[in-house]
Order: structure tokens, then C-alpha cells, then sequence
């Protein structure tokens, strides 16, 4: 044995051989080091029969084909080549480097246990098939599947020498059969596997993957003999037995499952491992019994009456069977609960409106957006990291594809883009019309997301430059103006997803269910938002004080059916309605809850993205801070906890100064401080619709109302001078996203400054009260200009060109402050007198962990222009984690019993 190591450590010079692993029917395996890498890898060395059949470098040339397979559950090809002519008996003989995976073989396993649990055996099952669909997808297909080739890492499956027995098969052809050497196992291979012929499709590894699960669920193969002829004579005649006749434990749905894949008849079988994989884990998956000629093997050779005679004897025992399927049904598998946690470099991102988070339909897949970069992570449930998707920067609500193969996602507020779970570059799917809160992927092959003005439901086909159509239409007359958060139910009958209308105390939100495909929309649960569909025949929703829901719900009439149920308290949302939830088709749920005393903090950040908490004992859900002109002070809206559209003006003393309540009555938003320094002028709904009010800061005297807009306003901002008074209407109302200005006292009409067909809003007016910075996506996405202020059509500066949103002036009105596209704080030169232009520009630090919003700028400059105040979701500070529950189901169904 030294000897041969020595011999093969002669032959490598990159790698330190160790110890012979193993040898097998085509290569003995050798553990290394390699020292170029400092990893563990397996050094596979083709037998000198095997070499000299099929040449080594038509091998070679096969072999490279499996190179390209990248997947979590295939062991990949690291290297190969031909050991060189001076290592003795070993010269001339191919080779391949795959990595070393620490654990043992399904095959180690099964020695040592004989029959894995039920859950573990359809697991590695899934993982498996999901190895082989991706393969299959690439042209590639594997002809040796069994319990050799499955090693476990940590529990989970990797697929061993994928194309291996493909490589050898195209490049020994015909003298394969010639020496007498033979490719795959005789208790595995499929009937067209083992009658030799030379086309062998997906099918075939089906039939092998159905072999060895049958093997994990009952303890033997299909069909086992005493030689290899036998073997092969009982694959081509037998059926095997039915596995709960062998395990009682074993549900009837995999069973079938299992049944189906071992059919004789490739074209019998699934038509992929895909299918395979959704039927092991489909409790409703059900096999038509077999018709007992097909069992008892070759007709011809039976008398008819004996014949007769089998298939009614057989027919009863499967009837029988059935029966005591139904009458004893497996035990549930039981509900595991658990936390997922993140660390500092794949933390799910904050801030933003936007969902964070969505859940594979079999469950098996988490994908995030995180990551310093906010970039679509995907990370599968039985890994310890996840896995960054290239080109995802700046990603927003992700979404998975019904076969959850692939994921959607938005990006810079309008593209709508999908990419492979596997890797890939991604695809734009619409780069227009598209909103910034939800999509869902129908099983009609259309995507449907929130859109742009007016803010109804967009439908679009998944494919490259598909071209999107108004879906929904808003309901004005019940005052509708945004349509988010759809979900598509998966018999494609319908939509889900959340209308949000104004309302006499600020907004309302309902969930609402669209048909399919009109369009045509009616409530179905009020006061409620963000539904996810149950596979169970539920409907999951937020409620009031942050809830989590659940309705019996039929999604063939798309009616509730049953009495509303609390099932966890303080979830976890976003500003804009999204919360940390997903629910799997299999049963497995994912969820986040909030931590006590508020969702948010403010931080000072200095310019070089240095931060220190305001006020470490004062949280909330903060909106549009304002600081005033003297720096002493702080205005601010503050939304409860229970996350309702109201909210309430209140005033600090910065830093760890008391607070008090300005506003009492309506929802109210927008603070601006006067340019005296003594009162606050904000926007507030308690007539009805959002008017400007002023009112006071200590409190002192009532609130006088400025100004009143049928569309309602919002942001407003004083000119230096106070003879001008700007905001904006708001555009969730007909009409609205227009900048508008009036000079108390003079004019009794607003004055439109920046009203075109595009949105405009985040007015600010520079510290001379020459010059108006504002947001408008009239190219087509968000970008910062200038013009001159009160004459603004005498002339127009384009001050960002790669998207920008919140612009703020500084005090000393030589810079211009902005969020880029790409999430970063930027300063920018500017000169304003004797006229406005444009100098250079510095990223200052990124705010992808603030909150935003590119109408209404979410963050205030000190006095000095040296630091900036802003608003932090609290776990921004640290790891988030996330709750999962998987067979949830079960509890689901006993609860909704209750």
C-alpha cells in the first residue's frame, strides 16, 4: 500500500496524496491535499482496463462537458488529465479532482441503518432530483445513480461523478461491450438501461433515482438476485412490491410517487425529476393500480383460466391494500420550529418600502436581499451561507418562479428582472411601468406587480422585453390609490393583494382578490393587508397592531370561508405594508417579528458614514425628520407601532432633550419648521383630505390651516423670505404629483411651479431662495433637477443623470445633497449666483440601511452641514433572524379545528 501511494505521489505534483478512499468499478479513489488551495480534494485514477478501451484523451474531451454543472447538489469537477509517462504503472491513465466532501455515502448510511426515516428518505430524494432536472436541463444526463453516488455533507445530498458514465460511454462507444465491461448497477439501471440500448434519455435516471429511493424507504432495491443475470431478468419481468406493504409508515402519496418512477416504460414514467421531486412531497399525489397482467409477468405463458384466477386475486390484495392505506393513515410528521440567523455579511438589508424576503415552493430555498451590496442572496435552508446572485445590486422584492427555478426581482423602482436559482446572468422582463412594492409569478407563465401611475396591478409575460398591461384599474370613487402586494392564487383563477384608499382618518388598507382574466376586483378581508395563500386552503394575512392571520379560504370561488384566527403577534413590516412572511406549498413557514418598544432609531451619521444613535431611549416609526434652523430642536412624524397610516407630529430637544406631542387629531405628516424658528407648518388629514396646517412648537396656540388642496398636499417647504409656501400634491390621489406654491395672504389658487404628466415631488428651496431642487421620473426614472425659483420655466439643470431621489440642499447652499441610484449619499458643487451650474460631485457613504423615499426626503442636515440625521430600522444594528416552522400544516390544521 505505501509502495502505490508513493506511486501516485509521484504522478501529482500540485497535490499532496494522503490515503487510498476507495476503489470502485471504474477508478480508485485517493484523498489530497492541495497545496495550491490549502483544501481537501478526491483524486479519481481511471483502472488500466478501463484507460486502455477508451483512450484517455477522448475521456478527456467527454468529461470537460460536466465541467459547466454548477449546482448546490452536484459534486463539481475541480480537475483532470493524464498522469505522465514517468510514473511507472500508472502512465497514460486518465484522471479527474473532484472536492472532498467530508461524511458518508447514502450507501455508508443504509449499511449502518437499513431503512432511513421517511422525511430524510424523501428529502435526499428531493435534493437529488433537483441535481438531476438542472443536469437534464444542461443536455447532461448521469446513467449511474445509486446509493454509491449520493454523499451526504452535513446531511445533505451532493450528486457524485455526474457525466462520468456519460464521458465513458462516448468515448469508449462500442468496445465497451466488447471487453465485457459494463456501465451502471444492475439493481438500479432502468429496463432500456439494461437491454443495452444506445439511447438513453432523463427517464432512465428517473427509474434510478426511484430505485434508490425505494431502497431508503423499504431497505433492499426493487428487484435483488444472485447474479447479475438474474438482477437484469427480474427489472425486465417483475414489478417490484408495493413499499407499504414492506413499511406501513411510508404515506401512500410517495409510494405512489415511487411506483410511478420505476414504471417499465420510459414514456410511463415523470416526464422529469422536477415532477418526480413535487410528487414525493404532494400529499394529494395519487397512482392508478396497475392492472395485474402487468404483474404477473408475460402472459403468454399463463393458461387463461390461471390467469383469470391472478388478476382477481391480485386485484383484491391491492384493493385490500388500498383500504387499509385509507382506514390507517401514516402519523403526521411532526412540526419543528427554529431560528434562522444571519451573520454581518449576509444580514437581510433595511429600510424601504420593499419586501425583503421570499420562500421556493417546495421550501427548499430562501432568497433575501442582504448583503453590504443589497443584493438578491439565495441561501438553501440546509446551508450555513448563502450564495450572492451576480448583477443584483440595488435588488427589491423578490419572488419565485412556480417551478422555483428561477426568481424575480425589481430593481431601481421600475425594472421588473428574473434570474436562475443556479446561476445565471439576469433578464429584464419590462424596464416601464412597473412599481416598487410586490410581484407575483402565476402558473399561466404572467407576472403580476404593483405599477406605476395610475398605481393598478401590471400583467406581464416572464420573458425578455415583454411589454406590460394594466391589470386592475383603481376604484376612485372609494377613493382606491395604489394596488400592492399581489399573490396569485395557484389554481390561476385569481389575484390577491392589497388596495389601500384614503380614509377620514389618514388611509385604509383591505385585501381584495382580482379575476382572472378581467381584472374585475371585490373586498374579501377589511382593515387587513399582504396575503400569502396557504396550500392548506388559507388565506394568511397582517392585521391590525401587526398580527399574523389566518382565514379559511376556498380559491375556487375565492371566498372566506371560516372565522378569522391570530397566529403570532408583533411580525415584523416594512414602512410600506411588506412584512418578513412566506409560506411554502409543502407546509414550511418563514416569518420575522419585531423587537419591543418600536421598529426604528435615529442615528447622526457623520460625512464619512460614522453614526451615533439621537436618542438611545426614544424609538418609534419615523417619518420625515426636520431639524430647526437653530439645530436645538427636532420635528418629526411618528406612526404607532401597530403600523396604521396615522401618525402625529412631535418635537425633540436634541439630542436627550423631553419630547411632546404637537398634533392630536388626523393623520398627520410632512413637518417644515418656519423660517422664525417658532412654529411648524405639516400636512394633516383631519378634514378629510391632507391640508397644510401651522401650528405652534411649544404648543402654545391651535393650528391654523394654510392652504387646502382637493388632491391633497404634502412636503411642504418655506422660502427663506416666507412669501412663498411649496409642496407637492399627493399622487395617490387623481392628478396628484405636482409641485404647487402659493404666497400666503395673496393668492387664494395655487400656483402650479412643476406640473407635467410625469411625478414630481421632494421640493426643497435653496438657502438664497433663487433656486428649486426637485424629483421628477420624467426620463423615465428619478432624477434631480433645478430650476429657477419663482420663474421655474425660464430654465432647467439636469444635477444627477444616473438616477437621484431626496434632494436637500446644505445651509451654506454651495451643495446639493441626494440619494443615488445605487444607495449611497451624494454631495454635489453647486454655485448659484450669478447663475446655477453643476460642479463635482462625492459619494459621502451608503444609506441602503435608511429609510427612503424619493418623493419626501427622509433625512435632515445639521446646521453646520457636517452631519446628517436619519432613520434606522433597529435591527440595522444588528443580525436579524427569522422564524421557521416547517410540517406547519399540522399546527395550522389543529389551530383552524380550534
Amino acid at each position: 500500500m505505501a509502495d502505490r501511494l508513493e506511486q501516485v505521489q509521484r504522478a501529482f505534483a500540485t497535490y499532496m496524496v494522503e490515503r487510498e478512499l476507495g476503489s470502485g468499478g471504474m477508478a480508485t479513489v485517493y484523498l489530497a491535499h492541495d497545496k495550491k488551495h490549502d483544501r481537501k480534494v478526491a483524486i479519481k485514477i481511471l483502472h488500466a482496463e478501463l484507460a486502455a478501451v477508451l483512450g484517455a484523451e477522448r475521456f478527456l474531451q467527454e468529461i470537460r462537458v460536466t465541467a459547466n454543472l454548477q449546482h448546490p447538489h452536484i459534486l463539481g469537477l475541480i480537475d483532470s488529465g493524464i498522469i505522465g509517462d514517468d510514473a511507472g504503472a500508472l502512465r497514460r491513465r486518465p484522471y479527474y479532482v473532484m472536492p472532498y466532501v467530508r461524511g458518508e455515502s447514502v450507501r455508508q448510511r443504509l449499511d449502518n441503518e437499513r431503512q432511513l426515516p421517511v422525511s430524510d428518505a424523501v428529502r435526499i430524494a428531493t435534493e437529488v432530483a433537483s441535481a438531476l432536472d438542472y443536469a437534464h436541463r444542461q443536455g447532461v444526463i448521469h446513467r449511474d445513480i445509486k446509493p454509491e453516488n449520493i454523499l451526504l455533507h452535513d446531511g445533505s445530498a451532493i450528486v457524485a461523478d455526474f457525466g462520468i458514465a456519460l464521458a465513458v460511454t462516448q468515448a469508449g462507444g462500442a468496445r465497451m461491450t466488447q471487453t465485457g465491461l459494463s456501465l451502471g448497477t444492475p439493481s438500479y439501471m432502468s429496463p432500456e438501461q439494461a437491454m443495452g440500448e444506445r439511447t438513453i434519455t432523463a427517464r432512465s435516471d428517473i427509474y434510478s433515482l426511484g430505485a434508490v429511493t425505494y431502497e431508503m424507504l423499504s431497505g433492499e432495491p426493487p428487484f435483488t438476485g444472485p447474479t447479475v443475470q438474474a438482477v437484469v431478468a427480474r427489472v425486465m419481468t417483475e414489478e417490484p412490491r408495493l413499499l407499504t406493504t414492506q413499511r406501513r409508515s411510508v404515506p401512500p402519496h410517495v409510494a405512489a410517487a415511487v411506483s410511478h418512477a420505476l414504471e417499465k416504460v420510459p414514456a410511463d414514467r415523470f416526464a422529469s425529476a422536477h415532477e418526480f421531486a413535487e410528487a414525493l412531497n404532494n400529499p394529494s399525489f395519487t397512482l392508478a393500480i396497475r392492472s395485474a397482467t402487468a404483474i404477473g409477468g408475460d402472459p403468454s405463458t399463463l393458461r387463461p383460466r390461471r390467469l383469470l384466477y391472478a388478476v382477481t386475486a391480485l386485484a383484491t390484495l391491492f384493493l385490500a391494500i388500498a383500504i387499509r392505506g385509507w382506514m390507517r393513515p401514516a402519523p403526521p410528521n411532526p412540526v419543528l420550529r427554529y431560528n434562522v440567523a444571519f451573520d454581518s455579511a449576509e444580514r437581510i438589508s433595511n429600510g424601504g418600502p420593499w419586501g425583503r424576503l421570499a420562500l421556493s415552493p417546495d421550501g427548499s430555498r430562501l432568497a433575501y436581499i442582504g448583503g453590504p451590496l443589497g443584493q438578491l442572496l439565495i441561501r438553501s435552508r440546509n446551508q450555513l451561507h448563502a450564495t450572492a446572485t451576480p448583477e443584483t445590486d440595488g435588488a427589491q422584492n423578490p419572488f419565485f418562479s412556480p417551478d422555483g427555478q428561477q426568481v424575480g426581482f425589481m430593481k431601481g423602482g421600475k425594472w421588473l428582472q428574473i434570474v436562475p436559482v443556479n446561476g445565471g446572468p439576469p433578464t429584464v422582463v419590462a424596464d416601464s411601468l412597473i412599481g416598487e412594492t410586490g410581484a407575483s409569478w402565476g402558473s399561466n407563465g404572467f407576472i403580476y406587480s404593483a405599477g406605476l401611475r395610475p398605481a393598478g396591478l401590471m400583467r406581464v409575460e416572464a420573458k425578455a422585453g415583454a411589454v406590460p398591461t394594466r391589470f386592475t384599474t383603481l376604484d376612485t370613487a372609494k377613493g382606491e390609490f395604489a394596488h400592492v402586494w399581489p399573490e396569485v392564487l395557484p389554481n390561476g383563477k385569481g389575484v390577491l393583494f392589497t388596495s389601500w384608499s384614503v380614509a377620514p382618518r389618514g388611509t385604509s388598507s383591505d385585501i381584495d382578490v382580482a379575476d382572472i382574466p378581467s381584472g374585475k376586483h371585490r373586498v374579501i378581508v377589511k382593515y387587513a393587508m399582504y396575503p400569502r395563500y396557504a396550500a392548506s386552503g388559507h388565506l394568511l394575512y397582517v392585521g391590525p397592531n401587526k398580527t399574523l392571520m389566518m382565514v379559511p379560504f376556498d380559491q375556487n370561488s375565492m371566498k372566506v370561508t371560516g372565522e378569522p384566527t391570530v397566529l403570532v403577534e408583533g411580525l415584523r413590516l416594512g414602512v410600506g405594508g411588506a412584512a418578513d412572511l412566506a409560506v411554502s406549498k409543502t407546509g414550511t413557514l418563514i416569518y420575522g417579528t419585531s423587537p419591543e418598544g418600536g421598529d426604528q432609531e435615529l442615528v447622526w451619521l457623520t460625512r464619512d458614514g460614522k453614526a451615533q444613535s439621537v436618542d438611545p431611549g426614544w424609538r418609534g416609526f419615523f417619518t420625515s425628520p426636520s431639524i430647526s434652523v437653530d439645530g436645538t430642536r427636532l420635528a418629526v412624524t411618528v406612526v404607532p407601532a401597530s403600523y396604521s397610516q396615522t401618525g402625529d407630529i412631535w418635537i425633540k430637544q436634541l439630542d436627550r432633550g423631553p419630547s411632546i406631542k404637537l398634533t392630536l387629531d388626523g393623520a398627520n405628516q410632512s413637518p417644515t419648521w418656519t423660517p422664525d424658528d417658532r412654529s411648524v407648518t405639516f400636512a394633516s388629514s383631519v378634514s378629510g383630505t391632507y391640508d397644510l396646517w401651522t401650528k405652534r412648537a411649544d404648543g402654545s396656540a391651535q393650528a391654523v390651516r394654510q392652504f387646502h388642496e382637493k388632491r391633497g398636499v404634502l412636503s411642504p417647504r418655506w422660502s427663506p423670505d416666507r412669501k412663498w409656501l411649496v409642496f407637492r400634491t399627493d399622487r395617490r390621489t387623481p392628478g396628484g404629483g405636482d409641485i404647487l406654491g402659493i404666497r400666503p395672504g395673496i393668492d387664494t389658487a395655487a400656483v402650479p411651479l412643476v406640473a407635467t404628466k410625469s411625478e414630481e415631488g421632494a421640493p426643497d428651496i435653496s438657502p438664497d431662495g433663487r433656486w428649486l431642487a426637485y424629483v421628477s421620473d420624467e426620463s423615465g426614472q428619478h432624477e434631480i433637477y433645478v430650476v429657477p425659483f419663482p420663474n421655474t420655466t425660464a430654465a432647467k439643470w439636469a444635477v444627477s443623470t444616473s438616477g437621484g431621489t431626496e434632494p436637500v440642499w446644505s445651509h451654506s447652499g454651495k451643495e446639493l445633497f441626494y440619494h443615488d441610484a445605487t444607495g449611497n449619499l451624494v454631495a454635489v458643487e453647486v454655485r448659484t449666483n450669478p447663475t446655477f451650474s453643476v460642479g463635482r460631485s462625492a459619494t459621502l457613504f451608503s444609506v441602503k440601511e435608511f429609510r427612503s423615499n424619493p418623493l419626501s426626503a427622509q433625512y435632515a442636515v445639521s446646521p453646520d452641514d457636517r452631519r446628517f440625521l436619519m432613520i434606522r430600522p433597529m435591527a440595522a444594528s444588528g443580525s436579524e433572524e427569522l422564524i421557521v416552522v416547517e410540517n406547519w400544516f399540522e399546527e395550522l390544521k389543529t389551530k383552524s379545528r380550534r
